[in-house]
């Protein structure tokens, strides 16, 4: 629950810092969080697009942990539109990209 709360306020510091593209505004935003779940998604008038959701696994348990996914898009200098997919989890951060490298395989 700690973990929800940090992150909420956080995401509310990351909206309303201002960026290289100070006249941008946000034209979307969503939010539901709960105690075992949350769910975020906004955009900005250059470009920027989010959208998260996180759920409390193993509740109750030693193992209780939180399941993340979710992706982000902005607009490059060269103009184009870059994207990650992305999960969080047991087995750590996981991004996807077309433009990120891709480390060898095990």
């Amino acid at each position: 629950m700690k973990f929800l709360i940090v992150f909420v306020a956080l995401f509310a510091v990351a909206l309303a810092a201002p960026g290289s593209d100070g006249e941008a505004q946000v034209v979307r935003s969503n939010s539901d969080v709960g105690p075992e779940k949350y769910n975020y998604a906004y955009e900005t008038s250059n470009g920027i697009q989010a959208e998260e959701t996180g759920d409390l696994q193993n509740i109750g348990s030693e193992h209780e942990a939180i399941s993340v996914k979710g992706s982000y898009s902005f607009v490059g200098d060269d103009g184009v539109t870059y994207t990650v997919n992305y999960v969080a989890d047991e087995n750590g951060f996981q991004p996807q990209g077309s433009h990120l490298p891709v480390g060898p395989q095990p």
